[in-house]
Order: structure tokens, then sequence, then C-alpha cells
């Protein structure tokens, strides 16, 4: 195998690391209005703080598969990077503001001992979490479907030109998805009423994302798949379905496992419908960005190995040491009362 596959093969495993693991963390800032409200169980304010409080020890290390994704891009394919870069710059300039803003809504709503305050970082939270969501649905299903490109490689459309139906139809698959899995991690990693609110909530909006990326997916894979992109793509329905069976029976371990294979299995989908192409376009085949012309030369991609082989173990060990130091449930309980403004920040009270 060419060191040009292996690597566009370990790029789309850093992607799918990215999208199973950010997935629920932005399912979770999105579900902010909705199971963030107090009722006589459980005051609003508690209700936000536990939810911060499962994600708090994992969102930013999320982030470093996205960071790893793009510098390996960069690295492997500079052609593909500079290509997709330029062409999507607003899109990935609009996901970056909002990652920003996301980031620090979790490290300021507990600064000042004010509602005002935190109800407009709760904002930020959510449209962090949202946004992001809803355009790489958008950026992904254009890679797939093809752009237009000229023979320079050069992206040659507008903004509104990745507008097109059947990307924001992705979009909102991916919002859905993610905000599915979210719930899921939520019922998981949660005790006390959130437990069963998000557990009921997965259920529902899973049934209505199920139905939208089937659709999806089909119409993806009618213009672009293979035998073994549609093979990933039925598997990760069957995945999605179980999981909000597992879910139904209460079983939330099962079910998170499922969401988390369902969105594996579903941009494993996209990359193995893309390969060998890793950017298509939609003017003219002859100028498709493929492993082969968009790559580097043997030589970096020699040296990209070795550092890969050295450095992903590492983070890989570290990643799990976290999960499983934090993987204990949090309630209300676990919350102090307390009136610093110190007290009030994302963490994870409980847990460790």
């Amino acid at each position: 195998m060419e060191l040009s596959t292996i690597w566009f093969i370990l790029i789309a495993v850093l992607w799918i690391g990215y999208f199973v693991l950010e997935g629920f963390d932005f399912g979770v800032g999105a579900l902010f209005p909705v199971l963030g409200r107090g009722d006589e169980k459980l005051d609003g304010e508690t209700r936000k703080r536990v939810m911060l409080s499962t994600i708090g020890p994992f969102w930013d290390g999320n982030e470093v598969w996205l960071i790893t994704a793009g510098g390996a891009m960069f690295a492997a394919f500079p052609h593909w990077y500079a290509t997709l870069f330029s062409g999507f710059y607003m899109p990935l300039f609009v996901i970056l503001v909002a990652l920003i803003v996301r980031a620090l809504g979790f490290d300021y709503r507990g600064k000042v001992d004010s509602d005002v305050w935190r109800r407009r970082w709760n904002w930020c939270i959510f449209l962090g979490s949202v946004v992001p969501s809803v355009l790489w649905g958008v950026a992904f299903t254009n890679i797939v479907m093809g752009v237009p490109i000229d023979a320079d490689m050069e992206y040659t459309g507008g903004f509104f030109n990745l507008l097109n139906p059947l990307a924001l139809l992705g979009g909102i698959v991916f919002l859905g998805v993610f905000v599915t899995h979210g719930a899921m991690f939520l019922a998981l990693k949660t005790d006390g009423p959130i437990r069963h609110e998000a557990r009921a909530l997965a259920v529902r909006v899973g049934g209505v994302s199920a139905v939208l990326a089937v659709v999806w997916l089909a119409a993806i894979h009618l213009d672009t798949g293979t035998a073994l992109s549609w093979s990933a793509a039925g598997l990760a329905a069957v995945a999605l379905l179980g999981s909000l069976a597992m879910a139904r029976k209460g079983s939330e371990g099962w079910a998170f496992t499922g969401t988390f294979v369902a969105i594996a299995l579903t941009v494993a989908s996209l990359f193995l419908a893309l390969f060998p192409d890793v950017m298509p376009s939609s003017t003219d085949p002859a100028f498709n960005l493929t492993v082969t012309n968009a790559a580097s030369t043997d030589y970096t991609l020699t040296i990209m190995t070795w550092v890969a082989v050295l450095f992903v173990p590492i983070v890989l060990l570290y990643t799990s040491f976290t999960y499983w130091t934090f993987r204990k449930r949090v309630s209300g309980h676990h919350i102090p009362q307390a009136d610093t403004a110190e007290d009030l920040s994302v963490g994870s009270p409980g847990q460790s």
C-alpha cells in the first residue's frame, strides 16, 4: 500500500475520532436550552452546571483531534489543504469563530455571579455548538459530492455554491445525530432527572435523525458510493437504530456505544465514497484532486509516518486515561452551592 493511501486512511481516522468525541459535547451544548431549564426537581443553574461537568474534563482534549487532522492534511496533502481552506474559507472561518466563542463560554460563564452574565455565555455555548455541527455537515457533503475546481486546483465557486439542498440536509443530519449522541452521553454520565429526560429526548431526536440520515446517505452513495461505502453506511444505520432500541430499554452504555459506532461508520462511509479522490471536481473529473496528485513527496510522508507511529499511541493512552478517570456519573448533589466565582466555572465535581 502506498504511503499516500496510508495517510488518507489515517486522516479519515482522525476525522472519525474528532466527530465521535467532539460530537457528544456539541450535542450537550446544543441541549442547553432544553435540558437546562429548571423545574420543581432541579433549578436551571444546577442543571446547566451538571451538564457542563459531564464534558468539562473532555471538550478541549476532543478539539485536539481537529487540530491534528488539519495538520495532517496540510503536511500529507498540501494541495487538498490549500484548495479546501481557500474555497471553504468563509464556513471554516465561521466554525473557528464559533469554537472560540464556545470555549470562552465554558471558561467565563462562572467568573461573575450574575444571571445576566451567565445567560449571555450560555448562548455562546449553545451557538458555538450548533453552528459548527451544521457547517461540518455542509462542508463534508460538498467535499464528497464535488465542488467547482479548475486545472490549477483552485476552487472557482462562491460561498452560496456550498449551501445547496443536499449539503444543508447534511448539516441538519450532523446536528441531529450530534444532539442524539450528546443526549445519550448525558444519560450515561448523569443521575436524577437529567438522566431520564436526556434518554427520552435521545430516542425522539434520534428517530427523526435516523430517517434524515438514511435519505442523506442514500443521496450521496447513489452518486459516488462503492460497495464498501454502502456497507459502512448500512451498518451505521443499524448501529443508530440499535442505539435507540437500547435507550428505550434503559441500557445507556450500549445506547451511547451505538451512536458512537454510528457516527464512526458514517464518516468512514464518506471517506470510502471519496477515495481515491480527496476533493473531486464537479466541473471536470480531470481536475479531481486525488491521493496521488495532491500528496506530498514520499520522503515527507515517510517522516510523518515515523512521527505518527511514535506519538499516536501516546495520544490514545492519555485520552483513554482521561475518560477512565472521569467515568463516574454526576448529579445535582455533586454541585457545590458556593458564593465564590471560582466555584461556578466548568469543572467535574464528584467525578475524580
